[in-house]
């Protein structure tokens, strides 16, 4: 089984060189950069399953580079930062961050969100393989694609998990907690407005109306479900 790849990109020496001492001994394969356009470079030619993204960088902020590196793929990104404030986590999660970890931060934690995250590259089983259709809205989970008025949606990783999680129970509610708990794999410690953010995100690109949403609904007081109606009119 082939080993996963993992870019670290801070400027600071000292954390970047830890991170990278420990994930080298956990059987990653690593390589790290200092800056954004080294990191760019180095995702080109290294195609890493997942990128530890901190925020602050000399030439580029974090959150551009989020943007940059998950329109070329599907990357997993940790975002990596000394800020503590709420609406930074938003940002970074609307940005198409998989996970948001602040400094000071222990290894331990941080191989565990790494792993967790990692796990979502796992196999679908033969029941999670069939392409989901409804009306022009098709979902592919082996080429994790999603296609609407066949032209292909741009997905982040999280956000194709979320949907085709979603789109696989239809017209069963979810408490954003069982959300969290069934897609991000792990128990999440941090505001549950994380999931807000990506069900906007997905609402953007797969909805008519957005304050009026056809497929993911909002159930107030519980969390959301997916509907399927016979006919779906999705965006031109």
């Amino acid at each position: 089984m082939a080993q996963d790849k993992i870019l670290v990109v801070d400027d600071e020496g000292a954390i970047r060189n830890l991170i990278h001492r420990f994930l080298g001994k956990q059987d990653y394969l690593v390589e790290s950069a200092e800056d954004g356009k080294s990191a760019l470079a180095m995702f080109e030619s290294f195609n890493p399953d997942l990128v530890i993204l901190d925020v602050n960088l000399p030439d580029v902020t974090g959150y551009s580079l989020c943007q940059e590196m998950q329109s070329r793929t599907n990357v997993f990104i940790l975002m990596l930062t000394s800020r503590m404030d709420e609406s930074d986590k938003v940002r970074a999660f609307s940005q198409g961050a998989d996970d948001y970890i602040t400094k000071p931060f222990s290894l331990v934690e941080l191989g565990a969100r790494i792993g967790a995250i990692l796990k979502r590259k796992r196999p679908v089983t033969t029941a999670e393989q069939q392409c989901l259709t409804f009306s022009n809205l098709v979902i592919d989970p082996v080429r994790r694609e999603v296609k609407l008025n066949e032209d292909l949606v741009l997905l982040t990783a999280l956000e194709f998990d979320l949907l085709h999680f979603l789109a696989r129970n239809p017209g069963r509610v979810w408490r954003r907690s069982d959300l969290i708990q069934q897609v991000w794999d792990y128990e999440y410690v941090g505001d549950q407005r994380v999931v807000d953010v990506h069900i906007g995100q997905i609402r953007k690109k797969i909805e008519i109306d957005t304050s009026q949403p056809a497929l993911i609904q909002t159930v107030r007081g519980v969390g959301y479900k997916f509907e399927a109606p016979e006919s779906v009119q999705g965006k031109t």
